[in-house]
């Protein structure tokens, strides 16, 4: 029990007569590097949650108009109408890949027709959709990695928070010689509060990240595969000679 009561003591031993343990008096109370913990931790926690936000934002988006534009695509159009139909519209990532690919198309057109030539166009094409692939996969991406971080390093800070005042504990009451629950009990709930909200921030933010992870990877399966369909049809188009 006394260990309890030394683990519960916080630097400011007075008591705390009305029982008034809110959050904003138990960080009002707290020691100068616990608030600064706290504080981190609460913008930690609106940071990823604006993330979220966002992404769950952005990838309703992609997949509604990835719907629609591969609904167009294989509405039976040829490339020709296809391209001239969405020469205004690159709003989405794979209509960005398909008008790289038929602006290098088209250069392909007027050059000599060869075998090596057909070779050459065929990779440019490939090498032009892959690094449109990748450019629009790193802007869906963003924010990740700070989801990543506010779930894994949350909860050591708010451990760092506690373990501070665990220390102004052990320092406190050797000053005071005074252990009664009644005048540490204010101290426990400052130094386990660190821990609950590094809890509160990195819980939500494994879980957006994990969700999040999942949705981009099939989404990049989803733009890589369109992306290797396009090449197959052009390669067609450029081993017929256009």
């Amino acid at each position: 029990m006394f260990l309890i009561e030394l683990v519960l003591q916080s630097a400011n031993l007075e008591p705390i007569a009305n029982g008034d343990f809110s959050f904003w008096s138990l960080f009002s109370r707290a020691d100068w590097v616990v608030k600064g913990v706290m504080i981190i931790l609460v913008v930690a926690s609106f940071w990823s949650w604006g993330i979220a936000v966002d992404k769950a934002i952005t990838m309703f988006l992609l997949k509604r108009r990835a719907t629609a534009f591969e609904d167009t695509f294989w509405s039976g159009k040829t490339l020709d109408e296809l391209s001239t139909g969405l020469a205004g519209d690159t709003r989405d990532p794979m209509a960005r890949v398909f008008a790289a690919a038929m602006r290098e198309y088209e250069e392909s057109k007027t050059m000599p027709r060869t075998d090596a030539v057909s070779v050459s166009s065929q990779q440019r094409i490939d090498s032009v959709m892959n690094l449109v692939v990748n450019r629009e996969m790193a802007k869906a991406e963003r924010g990740m990695s700070v989801l990543a971080t506010v779930g894994s390093a949350s909860v050591f800070i708010g451990l760092f928070g506690t373990v501070w005042g665990i220390m102004n504990a052990f320092r406190a009451i050797a000053a005071s010689q005074n252990t009664s629950l009644t005048v540490v009990a204010p101290g426990i709930a400052e130094a386990l509060f660190a821990t609950a909200l590094g809890l509160i921030a990195a819980i939500p933010a494994v879980i957006f990240y994990n969700k999040y992870s999942t949705d981009l990877d099939k989404y990049s399966g989803r733009l890589e595969g369109y992306a290797d369909e396009l090449s197959a049809i052009l390669s067609r188009k450029i081993s017929k000679g256009g």
